[in-house]
């Protein structure tokens, strides 16, 4: 029974409390109805702009970073100990300042050794060319004395070959008179021959002649004196006999000394001509060999060649060794580092007394003056900016600062996964506010449009498909103006009908706004 009593009790609060919310949502309707008629009763509160002329320009927006154009990392070529590193981040360097010095011991001992090698490479060649002109004059001195003793033999051969002519011709004369004179020696024994056998006949003749004369003288026949004369011829023949024989004897003689000479002449025809044949084999051995010598001492010329070449091989090694010393020399200025340009230390990776190798970066110079802002575009917009084009440029880390810039550099080439080209504009940066890595917003002029009438983007809205703007005249009446527009900006749009320069247009309601309404300006209007 208590348990209906509650139920029923409950029941009555729960309905109670419905209708007294029920009573109270109705109050507040018609409270918030009366209010609403009284609102729109009243004139609407709005901030208002001013139509007038103004430039619209038509833009790109991209974004990037500042870079520097030069940025150098200082390292060294050579390994070592650093000496001295003074600059730190932030100072300022100039071109050819040193910054950077490595301990130069072990160089310097390579440019000892290298200035020790090229003098003894020079010596070397000096030594050389010192020994050439006394090699060169006698090699040529030789060839002069081995062209003069084949001159030399050739002339003894050809003499010899003369002599021996003329000596066989003079030995074969001599053999031709031999021979004459034993023809000669024979002819005149054949003569004394025929001399004797007539004074052999005139003598028997004469004997004979005698012996009938002394026969006739004995018998009387004839006088004394015919027998005298008889005896007479016979002595007288018997003298010429002896004489005949005589001759006989002599021209035998004759004949045998002719045939002694003859012999005589035809053995010295035989050793002129062996003598001369070995006269002329001697002289032509000599000319043979002097003709070897001479072959020889020309030969020797080919030393003078290879003196040349070892000239050159010397002079090669000095060049070489010259080349060396200058490596060496080069080696040690490497271990003087000084900043190639103007600009500032923006990092620094070392400290005096560390060991660095050779590449290491030790210090990061960039170039401040002015500083390259790299963008990124969409290809399809290539075709609207160009070298020389003007920009704005805001960097957030300095807030209410614009830059100037122009574009100084476009890739021609895009990024085929992107899609976009990049696009470099320089700016200026005098008192280096500016700094590399600082993000910055771009804006690209790409058109500038003179407009008579703007108003701001705010003030053009949509109604029934048609862009309108409320007007508000003298007597603060909204009148709402079907609008042509033209071209806008972020600030603006120009209006080519339905607003005229001067009027005053709404840009902000803090309630909608019918055509006909009275409005108020609030705080913001346009004055």
């Amino acid at each position: 029974m208590k348990r209906w009593l509650y139920v029923v009790a409950g029941a009555a609060i729960l309905f109670g409390l419905i209708g007294w919310r029920v009573v109270s949502k109705s109050r507040d309707a018609a409270e918030l109805k009366t209010s609403q008629q009284k609102r729109l009763q009243a004139p609407v509160r709005v901030v208002l702009d001013t139509a007038g002329p103004r430039e619209i320009t038509q833009h790109l927006e991209a974004v990037g970073s500042l870079e520097s154009p030069y940025s150098v990392k200082l390292s060294p070529k050579v390994a070592g100990r650093i000496d001295y590193l003074q600059v730190r981040e932030g100072d300022a360097v100039t071109p050819g300042m040193q910054l950077i010095r490595i301990d130069p011991t072990a160089v310097e001992a390579e440019v000892l050794q290298a200035q020790a090698a090229l003098a003894e490479a020079r010596s070397r060649y000096t030594q050389a060319l010192l020994t050439q002109n006394p090699n060169d004059v006698g090699v040529k001195t030789q060839i002069r004395q081995q062209q003069a003793a084949n001159s030399s033999a050739e002339a003894d051969f050809k003499q010899a070959s003369e002599n021996y002519a003329s000596q066989v011709a003079a030995a074969d004369s001599g053999v031709v008179d031999a021979d004459a004179k034993v023809a000669g020696a024979k002819s005149g024994i054949k003569s004394a021959e025929a001399d004797l056998n007539g004074a052999k006949a005139n003598l028997d003749n004469a004997k004979s002649k005698f012996n009938r004369v002394n026969d006739l003288y004995h018998k009387g026949y004839i006088a004394a004196q015919d027998v005298d004369d008889a005896r007479t011829t016979v002595s007288v023949q018997e003298s010429q006999y002896g004489s005949s024989q005589s001759r006989l004897a002599v021209a035998k003689s004759a004949l045998d000394s002719a045939v002694a000479q003859q012999k005589a002449a035809q053995n010295q025809a035989s050793i002129v001509k062996k003598k001369g044949v070995a006269d002329i084999e001697a002289s032509r051995a000599k000319l043979t060999q002097a003709g070897a010598s001479l072959d020889l001492a020309k030969s020797n010329t080919a030393q003078t060649a290879a003196y040349k070449a070892n000239l050159a091989a010397l002079k090669s090694g000095v060049a070489v060794a010259e080349a060396q010393l200058g490596q060496a020399i080069a080696h040690r200025a490497d271990t003087v580092l000084t900043s190639p340009i103007k600009g500032s230390v923006t990092a620094r990776a070392a400290d005096p007394g560390s060991i660095v190798t050779a590449g290491q970066p030790i210090l990061t110079i960039q170039y401040l003056d002015w500083l390259y802002v790299t963008a990124s575009l969409p290809v399809e917009d290539s075709g609207q900016v160009h070298i020389g084009q003007d920009a704005d440029v805001i960097i957030d880390a300095l807030p209410g600062q614009k830059f100037e810039g122009m574009i100084s550099q476009i890739n021609p080439s895009a990024d085929p996964t992107s899609r976009q080209f990049t696009l470099q504009l320089k700016l200026m940066n005098p008192d280096h506010k500016l700094r590399a890595g600082m993000y910055a917003r771009v804006q690209i002029v790409t058109e500038r449009t003179p407009a008579a009438v703007v108003v701001p983007r705010e003030a053009v809205t949509a109604q029934d498909g048609n862009s309108v703007v409320r007007v508000v005249d003298a007597q603060n009446v909204v009148h709402v103006r079907s609008v042509k527009l033209g071209p806008s900006d972020d600030k603006g749009v120009q209006v080519l009908e339905g607003v005229e320069a001067g009027d005053k247009v709404v840009v902000l309601s803090y309630a909608p706004v019918r055509d006909g309404q009275t409005v108020t300006a609030g705080k913001g209007a346009a004055k």
